[in-house]
């Protein structure tokens, strides 16, 4: 698959996402990768898109007053979790490359009215943002989606963007052994985090490459089929604030998705994993 193929793939599914509505989905898919009660009822409701595959603020450590950056922020659904605990002296940024979900992002941030909050459109590849602005950055189920060759360009910018003795807190999908070819090639797929996704070597040396030092990478033993399990609202119906959506084809990637992983068992590939690795202090 080329790089400008993945990114159009990526764009249609997440746009396609941004624009279709099931709390149910999203709500049972938080709670099985550790979210509370407390913290889902802390978002706007329609901020989490159930994309996530962990719970990267539970190790982020978050304190009042800091400066917090989710790469891949989607409707804000981390963001705002952070923006609660950095507080109003503090600041939470998400970037996102997808105008769907940035506009979602800003209706949610109007909703619960976070001034605490800014959303930046760019991808996470090279960010338009100023050199050691950051005291933590998070993510949550996002580079996965990046092609290969470019993956160490996303941990150079996050080591970039951190302060002196920052610390990155991802929630990520590895892989626990090598994808067969049918597998790896598909692009629904890819869209839907497995064949995108690094293995625990490769991660920890785009982390060292970069710089970071005390990485600690841990399979959280959740269950990733509960993407399958769970019954979500098909794309070809879903309505959301801007109307019906119009009927997806055969070649929408959520829809292939959605078809296609009924036949795997994603435990047996893959796993959630939460990462944790600090910027040196000098």
């Amino acid at each position: 698959m080329d790089t400008k193929q993945i990114y159009e793939k990526v764009q249609e599914h997440y746009s396609l996402a941004a624009n279709t509505t099931n709390n149910t989905y999203g709500h049972k898919v938080a709670k099985a990768f550790g979210y509370t009660e407390d913290e889902l009822e802390q978002i706007p409701k329609d901020a989490n898109l159930g994309l996530s595959c962990g719970n990267p603020s539970a190790i982020a450590k978050l304190k009042e007053g800091e400066t917090v950056i989710d790469l891949g922020s989607g409707a804000g659904f981390d963001v705002f979790l952070a923006a609660k605990k950095v507080g109003v002296h503090g600041k939470a940024i998400g970037i996102d490359m997808n105008n769907d979900m940035l506009e979602r992002a800003n209706k949610n941030k109007e909703e619960a009215g976070a001034e605490n909050v800014l959303f930046v459109k760019s991808p996470i590849t090279k960010i338009d943002l100023t050199n050691e602005c950051a005291d933590c950055i998070i993510s949550n189920c996002v580079v996965n989606l990046v092609p290969e060759h470019e993956k160490q360009l996303v941990f150079n910018e996050t080591f970039r963007l951190l302060k002196p003795g920052g610390r990155l807190a991802i929630s990520d999908i590895l892989l626990k052994k090598e994808l067969p070819d049918e597998l790896k090639k598909s692009m629904a797929l890819y869209v839907g985090c497995i064949s995108g996704a690094s293995r625990v070597n490769e991660y920890e040396e785009y982390l060292r490459n970069a710089g970071f030092r005390d990485i600690l990478i841990v399979d959280n033993k959740h269950d990733l089929n509960v993407y399958n399990d769970t019954p979500r609202n098909d794309a070809r119906s879903s309505c959301c604030g801007k109307g019906c959506a119009a009927p997806a084809s055969v070649d929408d990637p959520l829809v292939a998705f959605m078809s296609q992983s009924k036949h795997v068992d994603f435990n047996e590939w893959a796993g959630s994993f939460q990462v944790y690795a600090l910027k040196p202090s000098s």
